[in-house]
């Protein structure tokens, strides 16, 4: 039960991440300006306040999850190197004392 939950993919790239943001703030912004504008006709603010969580719900689902168009451009990351015997014996002096200098 729980391998179908990490199946899942939970990355989402620096290019998504900011397309992410930029379709988040366009959908709270125009639903804003219809909510507002919708109201006002209207009368009813709560129609206002309604239509505006509509659209943080509608961008919530559109950009919370981490769809396929936010993973385009994944990073390069360098290979892993394989550790040597005689790398991992080798430690740092640790009694390196550095000098200070006052004024």
């Amino acid at each position: 039960m729980l391998s179908i939950f990490k199946s899942i993919p939970t990355h989402m790239d620096y290019k998504g991440q900011k397309l992410a943001e930029q379709i988040f703030q366009g959908v709270i912004l125009i639903s804003a300006v219809i909510g507002f504008v919708y109201g006002l006709i209207v009368e009813q603010f709560g129609w206002t306040v309604y239509i505006v969580l509509g659209g943080f719900a509608v961008s919530c689902l559109l950009t919370l999850p981490p769809w396929p168009m936010y993973r385009k451009n994944p990073l390069p990351w360098q290979p892993v190197l394989p550790e040597t015997s005689a790398e991992s014996n080798q430690k740092p002096p640790e009694n390196i004392q550095k000098k200070k200098k006052h004024k």
